[in-house]
């Protein structure tokens, strides 16, 4: 039985044909948002972090860039908080990693419960993690962190309950009729670490712009530096699903407004890796990439390929899933389901964090054997 999927465009499939897949390869690792899924990806996580990828740090001149919306920003800022001393650390990353993916799992709420009691309980646990530590997170030497949010306009612009519902059904219709058409509502907002911010996707790739904005695709994308002051409220925003956790308002260094989660517009990151150099390995929940949170239920709406040209996209099988409580990942619908059942919620989510040990063997299992081009399907 195969537990995973393994996906990758024309240009990654020639490379890993040639070359097998290095570490050093690498330079671009995304982060989907899709909540609690994200937990499925745990040990599969601590190997490529804190031993695959590292293998590879001696022999690049650049860090690798960690691009994440939701959940996938708060595991990649876990990944950065691995170091000691400002050096890379096994060990810290593999604490980090495990320290994030078992306070996540044990958020327990009411059965009647308000977004205000959401967002605080959310911002204890990104406090909890990250306090005396941003520092390090923000100067990793080898990877790089990026969190995505999008900021409301016109009607999303300010944050009031009846306005946010009727402004994100107006975006869901925009959207429905064409993805374009979420501009209008949203812009996305890219939080970056480093003293400079280099569009990764800007058509020019080597410009740099310290302050400002660039698009890349429909959507303008406003530029911030994450800071030890503003990333506390860059990660909460990053993973506000609208009224369910309240938007961030004002986030110190970024254009006013009111911030979300960044899965709104990116919810399996479909960027334009394509224009970059390398290898983008692209750990994901799911076998396909969903451009945004609203095209979920929109079976249409797809990711253009010649952009993935350079991804690996490696995912859990149907055979694998099947072997899991209720034949699927933990999922945000679990919170509801064991609503009265918390300590059979955590067993389910903690054997599907155990088992992506399964992933993890099998994928170190084809690189160092040379089998994974073998079982490389076109994306």
């Amino acid at each position: 039985m195969s537990s995973l999927i393994l996906q990758a465009g024309n240009k990654a499939i020639e490379h890993i044909r040639q070359h097998g897949l290095n570490p050093q390869d690498i330079t671009i690792v995304p982060g989907a948002a899709g909540g609690p899924k994200g937990l499925g990806l745990a040990k599969l996580d601590e190997w490529l972090f804190a031993e695959w990828l590292p293998q590879g740090f001696d022999k690049r001149s650049t860090p690798i860039d960690l691009i994440g919306a939701s959940i996938g920003a708060w595991r990649f800022g876990a990944v950065c908080r691995g170091t000691r001393n400002g050096i890379f650390s096994a060990a810290e990353t593999r604490a980090a990693l495990a320290g994030f993916a078992g306070a996540y799992s044990q958020q327990e709420y009411p059965r009647k419960v308000s977004a205000a009691y959401i967002t605080a309980y959310a911002r204890d646990l990104i406090n909890n993690l990250f306090e005396g530590h941003i520092a390090e997170v923000l100067t990793h030497p080898h990877y790089r962190l990026h969190v995505l949010a999008v900021r409301g306009k016109h009607i999303l612009a300010r944050e009031q309950r009846g306005r946010t519902h009727a402004g994100y059904a107006l975006a869901a219709l925009a959207n429905a009729v064409g993805r374009k058409h979420l501009r209008h509502f949203l812009d996305r907002t890219w939080f970056y670490t480093g003293a400079d911010a280099t569009p990764l996707f800007a058509g020019d790739t080597s410009a740099v712009i310290t302050a400002g904005s660039g698009q890349f695709d429909p959507f303008r994308t406003n530029y911030a530096r994450l800071t030890e002051t503003n990333f506390g409220d860059a990660l909460i925003a990053s993973g506000s699903i609208p009224l369910i956790l309240d938007g961030v308002r004002n986030i110190e260094g970024a254009a006013e407004g009111t911030y979300w989660d960044g899965g709104i517009i990116d919810y399996h990151l479909h960027l334009p890796y394509a224009k970059r150099d390398g290898i983008v390995l692209y750990p994901h929940f799911t076998n396909k990439i969903v451009p945004g949170w609203l095209d979920k239920m929109l079976p249409w709406r797809k990711a253009r390929g010649e952009w993935l040209d350079n991804v690996v996209l490696i995912s859990p099988s149907r055979e694998y899933l099947d072997r899991l409580p209720m034949k699927k990942l933990p999922d945000r619908s679990d919170f509801t389901r064991f609503v009265d059942d918390y300590d059979g919620r955590l067993k389910n989510w903690r054997f599907a964090m155990e088992e992506s040990a399964r992933l993890r063997d099998e994928l170190a299992a084809l690189i160092s054997s040379g089998d994974i081009v073998s079982r490389l399907q076109p994306i």
